[in-house]
């Protein structure tokens, strides 16, 4: 072969693979900071809505950030984090929603905090578990919906393993065992989660989550 274009291939080949290396390190850390300011949008929207809108506004708002969270999940496509902020986001319209018109909705939740967990289910501080044992413990069960309370608390336990110390996992947790006729094992529960450090970026959630916290644990006292 002609020595000149040998090394003319060999130069092509070489700058191919730069480029190639130069993508990946480029594409990696730009797609990283691209869900991590797509989490920040969507839970910044979901606190304002949860704890700042008035209760009538919140289930067309709710409605309105599920459509915006859908976009970014196609967006970030193979990301848990996304996938789980719209479960949580669609969960909460349902929630405003209420009633059997909401059953669609808390399967579609469902549907995406388990495609969550099969990406990733540490992402988020197993957050997908958390919502997902959520979703067990309140919906109803068969033949209605798919409510499961040993279901619910096995993912609630499973959201305690990952995030022990976290103000959610031991607020739900909580929140089942009273739910389910055990106050005093849901104290401690309680205890913790007022006792939880706080998230950076997350002070309104974190304010919001304290109220709720605290009325439950006044509650679980008096039974």
């Amino acid at each position: 072969m002609n020595t000149w274009l040998l090394q003319r291939r060999r130069w092509i080949g070489a700058t191919a693979a730069l480029l190639a290396a130069g993508s990946f390190g480029l594409s990696l850390p730009a797609r990283a900071a691209g869900v991590d300011d797509a989490v920040q949008e969507l839970q910044q929207g979901w606190e304002n809505i949860r704890y700042q809108a008035p209760a009538a506004e919140r289930e067309k708002r709710f409605e309105a950030l599920a459509v915006r969270a859908s976009a970014l999940s196609k967006a970030h496509a193979g990301q848990a984090e996304t996938l789980i902020w719209e479960g949580i986001i669609v969960s909460s319209w349902a929630g405003e929603k209420g009633g059997l018109g909401a059953l669609p909705l808390v399967k579609q939740a469902k549907a995406l905090y388990e495609q969550a967990i099969q990406i990733n289910g540490q992402a988020l501080d197993g957050s997908a578990y958390n919502s997902l044992g959520v979703l067990y413990h309140k919906v109803p069960g068969w033949p209605i919906g798919f409510g499961d309370k040993k279901k619910a608390a096995e993912l609630l336990q499973k959201a305690l393993t990952i995030n022990p110390q976290g103000i959610d996992p031991n607020f739900f947790y909580g929140e089942y065992l009273l739910d389910n006729g055990q106050p005093a094992d849901a104290i401690p529960h309680l205890q913790k989660a007022l006792a939880a450090p706080e998230r950076p970026g997350r002070a309104l959630a974190d304010q919001g989550r304290r109220e709720e916290v605290r009325a439950l644990l006044q509650k679980a006292k008096a039974s």
